[in-house]
């Protein structure tokens, strides 16, 4: 027959063995703010951590604040031709499978520079799916608020309109 000291450590030891390894793993899972409409929710979690190792969060804003996995998966959507569409889907998955190969683990857990590695093997191999996400997660950036006005210098083209302004003030005529 059991004491109460055998039957804390048994029930102890059945609450670590059955409850904490999902909850150990839900933690180091990634969660998104988003729903994807292109993307599977496996596929979109790979993009997100993608995006931010490409654009990272330094004195500026990185890719995910800037919403750069949901601009991607706005345009696989809509804008991209299937084939292409299509081809950037499955390149995700791969760089998931190649995470799990080489780490044990999805492109979402690994490390900083176990992602930067893996992702600088597929741009030193010229694949095209990550041509295409290098560029989509790039222009992604570059026209976001936060990169166009706090990566970028934002100047307005062409300026303030000010009519009827007195030539010696201005000196000369522009011609462009």
């Amino acid at each position: 027959m059991l004491n109460r000291r055998e039957t804390a450590l048994s029930f102890g030891a059945l609450w670590t063995a059955l409850v904490l390894p999902p909850a150990a793993l839900a933690q180091g899972t990634p969660t998104l703010a988003w729903t994807p409409k292109a993307l599977s929710p496996a596929q979109a979690v790979v993009l997100d951590a993608l995006a931010e190792t490409i654009i990272p969060a330094t004195d500026t804003p990185g890719a995910r604040a800037a919403g750069v996995p949901q601009f991607v998966d706005r345009a696989l959507a809509t804008y991209s031709a299937p084939d292409d569409a299509a081809a950037i889907k499955a390149g995700l998955d791969q760089i998931d499978r190649d995470a799990q190969t080489a780490h044990g683990a999805p492109f979402a857990r690994l490390s900083g520079p176990q992602q930067q590695d893996l992702l600088n093997g597929y741009d030193r191999s010229g694949k095209a799916f990550f041509r295409g996400l290098k560029e989509l997660v790039t222009v992604g950036y570059f026209t976001s608020e936060p990169g166009a006005t706090i990566a970028l210098r934002y100047d307005p083209v062409p300026g303030d309109y000010r009519g009827c302004v007195p030539l010696s003030e201005i000196g000369r005529g522009w011609a462009t």
